[in-house]
């Protein structure tokens, strides 16, 4: 986790910025310049659960299209149109409107496709022993026992760490 100067409460737009775009290795983690977090539970030292404070510019994807095996995750959207889209089709969200996405559920991820940012929180458990599928690209992650994400091919051959940026 990062270290941060903490106070016991703050303007979320004050936490930092993270200055890691992504953890997806090449080709994927470009797909990513276009979102900024501020990872506001690890400010707090929160350890049981994330919150991210997310900025997507026009054009920008939250991540790729993705389901866990073990977290839960759930976003709120604070201001903007994202759209979420799932393997089952497409919805156009608005400020207040939110979304869940249990463990195994329905792949998913959100894209802004208008002329304006989209802010948005997104929250998830930190289960162990998580693993990603990601329906639309080859690649798959793990969470390692030192909560790391490890990515490799769909067939499990790592991608090439020196490739990453």
């Amino acid at each position: 986790m990062t270290d941060y100067k903490r106070t016991l409460a703050i303007a979320a737009t004050d936490v930092p910025t993270r200055t890691k775009v992504s953890n997806y290795p090449e080709p994927f983690f470009t797909r990513m310049t276009n979102r900024k977090k501020k990872a506001l539970g690890e400010y707090f030292s929160l350890k049981n659960f994330g919150v991210n404070l997310t900025r997507l510019a026009p054009g920008g994807e939250s991540a790729l299209m993705h389901t866990h095996k073990k977290q839960d995750e759930m976003i709120y959207v604070i201001e903007g149109h994202p759209t979420l889209v799932t393997e089952s089709g497409e919805v156009l969200l608005s400020s207040g409107m939110c979304a869940g996405f249990p463990a195994n559920g329905e792949a998913h991820h959100l894209v802004n496709r208008s002329d304006r940012d989209v802010l948005y929180l997104e929250i998830g458990d930190r289960t162990e022993g998580d693993e990603v599928c990601y329906p639309n690209d080859d690649i798959r992650a793990a969470l390692d026992e030192s909560g790391t994400w490890r990515f490799t091919h769909k067939d499990g051959t790592p991608y090439q760490a020196d490739r990453y940026r």
